[in-house]
């Protein structure tokens, strides 16, 4: 069932595309992370960890709507049994049930951000919402071929040819109080969206974080980051910059919902 956050007027909602266990053994992902860390991850995270000791992940988009207005919608999950990531996710998901459970009609959804064109965050784009811009990095689009060169005749051509791919350069104001942060490291174009009312602050991370040990430490690195040091110094900038009123929202980590902690905040300390 979907859950639900506020921020101000704006309501935030977690779906869940679908989720199952990681292809490869979790200390392959973070080789550096040490037994005490694991522990402490596990402590704060334990959906993430199946009993035999797998990763177990969920794979989430966020919708952001004001009453009834059109929505927006961060990241577009796995997808369908023959999307690209049908060779390593639970495919087929189940995006169009979550948002007709969440009462969003997909034709209301009028921009979709993709954080990265990882296969898992680009299932549904295009062809689902037919009014809808879809929001990229063009720093992601300049090095797509390096690590996915059969997005742009799968999706991008036909956003193209339709008009609804946004090309942005770094942060760029939504919506009031919704603004998209450049967030590189992860791939070279990252995105992450930030909500902020003057009061609340919500963070849609993406996949600047993508585990709860990149919370006890985010200086650790992930297997899968195309830039490791990049992607360290963005992560550890942001999780020490904001409030520690500021709310995270995660695709992969067991709950979608995680406040940031002092301890979150200044993990060295």
């Amino acid at each position: 069932m979907p859950l639900d956050h506020t921020v101000g007027s704006i309501t935030v909602t977690a779906l869940v595309d679908g989720a199952g266990p990681f292809f490869q053994p979790r200390k392959e992902a973070f080789p550096d992370a040490t037994g005490a860390q694991w522990a402490e991850a596990d402590r704060r995270d334990p959906e993430s960890v199946t009993p035999d000791g797998r990763w177990w992940l969920p794979f989430r988009c966020f919708a952001l709507r004001t009453g009834d207005g059109p929505v927006t919608l961060v990241d577009a999950g796995i997808g369908p049994a023959d999307s690209l990531a049908a060779g390593w996710a639970p495919v087929p998901g189940r995006l169009p049930e979550e948002l007709a459970a969440a009462g969003i009609d997909p034709a209301d959804v009028r921009t979709v951000v993709l954080t990265h064109l990882h296969t898992d965050h680009v299932g549904w784009a295009g062809a689902l919402f037919p009014n809808a811009d879809h929001l990229v990095q063009r720093a992601e689009l300049d090095a797509l071929a390096r690590f996915h060169p059969e997005l742009p005749a799968r999706l991008l051509g036909p956003l193209r040819v339709t008009g609804r791919l946004r090309v942005v350069d770094g942060d760029a104001d939504l919506t009031p109080g919704v603004r998209v942060l450049s967030t590189p490291g992860h791939t070279p174009g990252h995105q992450s969206v930030l909500l902020d009312d003057g009061q609340d602050r919500l963070l849609i991370t993406g996949d600047l974080l993508v585990h709860a040990l990149q919370l006890v430490d985010p200086t650790l690195a992930y297997a899968h980051e195309e830039d490791p040091a990049l992607a360290r110094t963005t992560r550890l900038t942001l999780l020490t910059t904001l409030p520690p009123t500021t709310t995270l929202a995660t695709p992969h980590l067991g709950t979608p919902f995680t406040l940031i902690t002092p301890r979150t905040a200044h993990p060295q300390s």
